[in-house]
């Protein structure tokens, strides 16, 4: 049995990563008072949650910010889920809290960090480093040795070539060709990929 904390959009694609694999709902908890149901599931407020000994927990919250708050607010139990349609190496290693979409393929030696996203027909290339709470969005692909540092948004469709180091708590636009390292905390668009900004850390 699984709790589930954001009842959100993202939440009901981690439902059915949890039901595919043979494992079953148990409460659905949101900030959001207002929120009473997702699909079938009853929402209970975050009030009211409860951390018994084997409870196993998920932050199904696709802000990366917010998995990383409530990820040190709690003392949960996380599990990792991974859709029975995905890929997984062997010699892959993926930690606590993260989740892999239906389609995603995640090659040898890929070491993915904690409370990832690893979206829908995503591609993670051998000897990949992906730290916590990152969110690689759906049909990206990212080449061998590529290093995407704490919080990056890589968005959807992007590419990135081999080798290239990613910063933190950056945001690569959809369609994104990136050829060059990114500096932490830039927002790059464009095919070849440009940065447009840096945003300020929080």
């Amino acid at each position: 049995m699984v709790k589930l904390y954001g009842a959100s959009g993202h939440c009901k694609v981690i439902i059915d990563i949890i039901i595919s694999i043979g494992f079953s709902i148990d409460k659905i908890y949101d900030d959001n008072e207002n929120i009473k149901q997702l699909l079938n599931y009853p929402v209970t407020h975050t009030s009211k949650i409860t951390n018994n000994i084997g409870d196993l927990f998920i932050i199904s919250i696709g802000n990366n910010k917010v998995r990383k708050i409530i990820s040190e607010k709690y003392n949960f139990r996380f599990g990792i889920f991974i859709h029975e349609k995905s890929i997984i190496s062997k010699s892959a290693y993926i930690d606590e809290g993260t989740v892999v979409m239906p389609g995603a393929v995640v090659n040898s030696n890929a070491k993915i960090g904690k409370h990832c996203i690893i979206n829908t027909s995503s591609v993670i290339e051998h000897d990949c480093t992906i730290q916590n709470f990152v969110h690689i969005c759906p049909n990206v692909s990212l080449a061998g040795d590529v290093i995407i540092d704490e919080g990056t948004q890589v968005g959807i469709g992007a590419i990135i070539i081999q080798g290239v180091k990613i910063g933190k708590w950056a945001i690569i636009g959809a369609g994104a060709v990136i050829i060059n390292d990114v500096p932490d905390f830039a927002v790059v668009v464009g095919n070849p990929g440009k940065i447009i900004k840096l945003s300020q850390p929080t």
